[in-house]
């Protein structure tokens, strides 16, 4: 099984050495054959090659591998798209149309957080929306009339408010059969009531699964106030973005959150930190590698459901499940979570406490 390795900008490096410490370790537990190439993207992309993401490393990547690790980009400090300075996470799930951009959000007993009951997934949807760098055939959503306006278009389409939603739902039978749909259809009538339509649509094939219809103002006040009640949350691309990252911070930390985009139909997940490159501690050998860790987690599962194969699925569990043990000791956790734990260390215990797991725990 191969695997694409990205470690791109500022922390990044860091913490994919530490993420592959831990999924070699997993893939001499459990005899995946795991092999891993380096690709470069991100600003030393831009170096070499005058784009920070080449249309040769997105071919390769749909046709030469199983799967793709993306590590942190410094997308704001880019020059512009027209001077080589592209997007280099959404020319992933653009360009491998990985549309469902799955991230949970769990509280942990024995770490601090704001959310002690927290046990959900929110399913964004990742390839249209508000962002003006994959709604367009040509150019982007945004355009400036004149020095003092500024104009951005939304997109909303059938096709992808549909799978997306299928998805949700999919996820939702394997869970505790529960999903909300998070909206603003009381004032974008047409874009979020097409979204509302197709949920509901979706949701006539799955009359098992309770449904709730929330608008996303609402939704944040609700997630802080009453967490427990929510499950699986599907969301168009912009209110996915942000909510995921409120559940994820009141959880216990955006350091902690796994990530995935992935797309069902072809086969295709690449894992990747839902965090941004923190480029004011890159090289210090301090940041929390946790979040590419747990994300490659994640892509090993994801893979493993896709394809029936059990041991990729036990894998992705026993990453996780080693995580947890190492962060339950507060002397083992990085800076960020109260310990005091290097990057690259945090990553050798991690893999140390799972080659020492039993297969059966």
């Amino acid at each position: 099984m191969r695997l694409m390795v990205l470690p791109c900008d500022g922390i990044g490096p860091e913490i994919m050495e530490a993420t592959l410490d831990v999924v070699r370790a997993a893939g001499a537990k459990f005899d995946l054959g795991l092999t891993f190439e380096e690709e470069i993207s991100g600003f030393d992309s831009l170096k070499t090659h005058g784009i920070t993401l080449r249309e040769e490393v997105l071919e390769r990547a749909r046709n030469e591998f199983d799967g793709v690790i993306l590590s942190t980009q410094s997308h704001m400090d880019y020059p512009p798209v027209a001077e080589g300075g592209r997007n280099v996470s959404a020319g992933f799930r653009i360009g491998l149309d990985l549309y469902a951009n799955v991230r949970p959000a769990r509280s942990r007993s024995f770490l601090p957080n704001k959310a002690p009951d927290m046990d959900l997934v929110i399913m964004r949807e990742a390839t249209e929306g508000f962002y003006p760098d994959r709604n367009m055939f040509k150019g982007v959503g945004e355009m400036m009339p004149d020095p003092d306006m500024a104009l951005s278009v939304r997109k909303i389409t059938r096709y992808g408010s549909m799978r997306i939603c299928r998805e949700a739902f999919k996820l939702a039978m394997q869970r505790k059969k529960k999903v909300a749909a998070i909206h603003k259809a009381n004032s974008f009538l047409m874009t979020d009531g097409l979204f509302l339509e197709c949920f509901r649509d979706v949701a006539k094939d799955y009359p098992e699964v309770e449904t709730e219809e929330l608008i996303v103002d609402a939704f944040a006040a609700l997630l802080v106030r009453q967490p427990q009640n929510y499950d699986v949350v599907v969301a168009t691309n912009f209110y996915g973005d942000i909510l995921s990252d409120l559940a994820s911070e009141l959880s216990g930390s955006l350091g902690l959150a796994g990530s995935i985009n992935a797309n069902a139909e072809t086969g295709l997940c690449c894992a990747q930190a839902q965090h941004g490159s923190a480029p004011d501690i890159a090289g210090r050998n301090v940041a929390n590698p946790t979040s590419l860790i747990l994300s490659a987690a994640m892509m090993l599962s994801w893979l493993g459901e896709q394809r029936g194969a059990p041991k990729l699925m036990e894998a992705g569990r026993a990453i996780s499940d080693a995580v947890d043990a190492v962060i339950d000791d507060p002397a083992k956790r990085t800076r960020d979570i109260g310990g005091t734990v290097n990057t690259d260390a945090f990553g050798r215990l991690v893999a140390e406490h799972l080659s020492a797991m039993s297969l059966a725990e």
